[in-house]
């Protein structure tokens, strides 16, 4: 399966400040990661000459050569087993695992090699190593291509594991990522690929930080990769209502940030959490049960989730019904105790 986006490279190589797909500014991501750092690579499955499946990779290897971009064999729990060795002796790998399923063969060397090495030696190893998934769906994907994996590896200690929502975030917090000493799985949203936005290059990311996408005042909807401009589109319809919503982009699935969440619910006393992945057992209701236990006095109404559905992923002409949309996060919306509805 091969998504081309034919405009990547030329986004690429515009000035420090202009507009992009997330696709170009995870590209640049890379590229300045590679230009700036002579011990970071990237591989994986097809990410040389091809460019990758959705051409994040696209001229990376004419640009910088195959020594610091190529291809691997169709074998995830090697490719990931390489990066250990890699980070163990000192150097910064960024892989890509194809799609979010085709990670699951490697599951076992992140959970116990890059999720432990840093703890097992006391923090005497570090595991400087990236490993990035496309994740979600809405590109109408067969079985094994959209899946929403992210409570895997957000129940993981040991792990960092971020997701960015526009292109600012996925050139910053891939930088970010690249730079950590400890192992980043960094989600991309595939959805979001060709969404636009401006990027400015030199301004830098935190990991593990929320952020406020929208300002609001009657509740908050609190969202991540995908979700997020869901929950802004859902803002601007309860606007015309007359609603004022307030959208936090978690951003960071682990560690998470208790401070900014707790602070923006506790301001509206009331929430909602949109995840794609199925609700049982998610990082849609860790984030829930956060809330209650920080917020529970300053709450009006139950915090509401809006989620995928606990089945395996809809197929192609399905999963609009299968994803979180605007009128099933307005429902859950006009179920939060307002006193005008008394």
């Amino acid at each position: 399966m091969t998504i081309a986006h034919d405009d990547t490279r030329a986004e690429v190589e515009a000035g420090t400040v202009t507009t992009m797909t997330m696709a170009a500014a995870l590209n640049r991501a890379l590229a300045d990661a590679i230009e700036s750092d002579p011990d970071v690579v990237v591989f994986g499955e097809d990410v040389g000459a091809l460019g990758g499946v959705f051409r994040i990779t696209d001229g990376l290897t004419a640009r910088f050569g195959e020594e610091r971009c190529f291809d691997t064999p169709l074998a995830e729990s090697g490719i990931v087993g390489t990066a250990v060795g890699m980070a163990m002796n000192g150097m910064r790998p960024v892989v890509e695992l194809q799609f979010d399923a085709f990670a699951l063969p490697a599951f076992e060397q992140i959970v116990s090699h890059v999720a432990k090495l840093g703890n097992r030696t006391r923090g005497g190893m570090r595991m400087p190593l990236v490993i990035r998934i496309p994740f979600g769906g809405g590109i109408g994907g067969v079985e094994h291509h959209c899946d929403s994996s992210e409570a895997y590896y957000a129940h993981t200690p040991g792990l960092t594991v971020v997701s960015p929502s526009t292109p600012q975030d996925a050139y910053s917090l891939l930088r970010a990522a690249i730079a950590s000493p400890d192992p980043v799985i960094f989600l991309e949203p595939k959805k979001l690929y060709w969404s636009k936005g401006e990027v400015d290059t030199s301004i830098a990311a935190e990991l593990g930080t929320a952020r406020i996408a929208r300002d609001g005042t009657d509740v908050t909807l609190l969202a991540y990769g995908a979700s997020v401009p869901l929950a802004l589109e859902v803002a601007e319809v309860a606007a015309a209502e007359g609603r004022s919503v307030q959208v936090v982009d978690v951003r960071s699935l682990s560690p998470f940030d208790d401070a900014t969440v707790t602070t923006a619910v506790k301001s509206t006393g009331r929430a909602v959490v949109i995840a794609e992945a199925p609700g049982y057992v998610s990082v849609a209701s860790e984030i829930q049960a956060r809330v209650f236990e920080r917020c529970f006095e300053y709450l009006a109404a139950p915090v509401r989730r809006v989620t995928g559905f606990d089945t395996p992923y809809a197929p192609p002409k399905l999963e609009h019904w299968y994803l979180p949309d605007v009128d099933r996060v307005l429902d859950a919306i006009d179920t939060l105790h307002w006193e005008d509805d008394v």
